[in-house]
């Protein structure tokens, strides 16, 4: 998957004869899955029509203030676009809009839509070899350069007056490759390994039974989205769930039982860099499993149980330099059995929920949390999705990594 899916790519298209890539452009973008809005300069449309563009991204094209031919003649704000990009590209870029962007000139909507963009800006320089080596128009590279914007170098090739050189828009799919490596390479967690658990795990008592709980194991799958969402190498560990993922690049390990996710979670730990266990594991097994179905005849049946192996507890005894985090759900004394988990286990930061709030707890979309670090300070986050809350996770170990 691309780290370009869901994010919102405006794309500028200035008047040079490589605007006709920008319809191979906006079909990349869309097959990324990102969400795609055009913006021309008024002369580029006499390269490559909006028609084109707009039939393309499935968006309106905006090339003017104002749609002359619309009697209604509603404004464009450029400062909507400005702020709704994720990404502003401009591709190609000429340098006569280059000179313009670089010196605060704002003659038509692409211009005022760069001046009014919060969002990283990529530019995508298209011109003849001499213009291109022009001592101007280097400077004026290293001036958009010093205001934050991104140069995606041109290529080397035929030119469109015959001449053989630099000045070549790079091609779509270099494009692309060039903002995405540039996107990953700012993303907190790239080259970390994140191991998670989640969901509840079956107990079996017979063939057809078994113990278990409620968890759904959404929590741990959020956190997962959450982990590659920032870069990291994710492997999710997880029993029983109906649960899907966002982010398809999460490597899933299934699991059945507390037995199954101790060896599954001990093959990865190692070379893991940060272990994340929010599963809710049986703390007991059946001391023996039924061969056959075990048929309903006296009125009182007893199971006799064993303890499970403690997976956190584990994990504390034989880590090295790994980030530690377990989960405790409480329904007494919460704060007090959530320090001694954390102290027990070896934990650098342990995740409280308590029953006793509204909204916390199994099954549901939304969670309450208190993090508790391993110097024991601790931070109250009111009620959240459980999207924003594992959000609010990953925050917290990066911080504390980097404390």
């Amino acid at each position: 998957m691309s780290i370009l899916k869901d994010k919102n790519i405006l794309l500028g298209i200035t008047a040079g004869i490589a605007a006709y890539k920008s319809a191979s452009l906006v079909r990349l973008f869309i097959k990324a899955g990102a969400n795609v809005k055009v913006v021309m300069t008024p002369a580029s449309k006499e390269f490559i029509t909006p028609l084109t563009l707009s039939t393309l991204s499935k968006n309106p094209v905006y090339s003017s203030f104002i749609d002359e031919a619309d009697d209604n003649q509603v404004w464009n704000n450029h400062v909507e676009l400005g702020l709704w990009a994720d990404l502003f590209v401009i591709a190609p870029a000429t340098a006569n809009t280059m000179s313009k962007m670089a010196n605060g000139v704002c003659d038509n909507i692409l211009l005022a839509t760069y001046l009014s963009a919060k969002c990283d800006v990529y530019f995508a320089p298209a011109m003849d070899l001499d213009m291109y080596k022009h001592a101007s128009t280097k400077a004026t590279f290293n001036k958009l350069t010093t205001f934050g914007n991104k140069l995606i170098p041109a290529g080397t090739g035929e030119l469109a007056s015959g001449l053989v050189g630099e000045g070549r828009m790079a091609e779509p799919e270099d494009i692309i490759s060039f903002i995405e490596q540039d996107i990953l390479q700012q993303l907190p967690l790239i080259g970390k390994r994140v191991l998670i658990t989640a969901g509840p795990t079956y107990e079996a008592l017979d063939p057809v039974r078994f113990i278990g709980n409620h968890s759904s194991g959404k929590m741990g799958f959020e956190i997962a989205n959450a982990a590659a969402n920032l870069g990291a190498e994710v492997i999710l560990v997880t029993g029983p769930t109906h649960q899907k993922l966002q982010n398809e690049s999460v490597c899933i390990k299934p699991v059945i039982s507390a037995e199954d996710m101790y060896n599954e979670v001990h093959a990865h730990f190692k070379t893991s860099d940060i272990a994340i266990l929010s599963a809710a594991v049986a703390d007991y097994r059946p001391k023996t499993i039924a061969s056959q179905k075990i048929k309903k005849n006296d009125a009182t049946f007893t199971i006799e149980l064993e303890k499970t192996k403690d997976i956190l507890k584990s994990l504390g005894h034989i880590k090295s330099n790994q980030f530690l985090v377990g989960f405790a759900l409480e329904t007494n004394n919460e704060l007090d059995h959530a320090i001694g988990k954390l102290e027990a286990k070896n934990l650098d930061l342990i995740v409280l929920n308590s029953l006793q709030d509204k909204g916390a707890g199994f099954g549901g979309s939304t969670n309450k949390v208190t993090f508790i670090t391993h110097n024991k300070h601790i931070i109250e986050h009111k009620l959240k999705s459980k999207a924003e809350v594992a959000q609010d996770l990953m925050q917290q170990i990066i911080k504390q990594l980097h404390a």
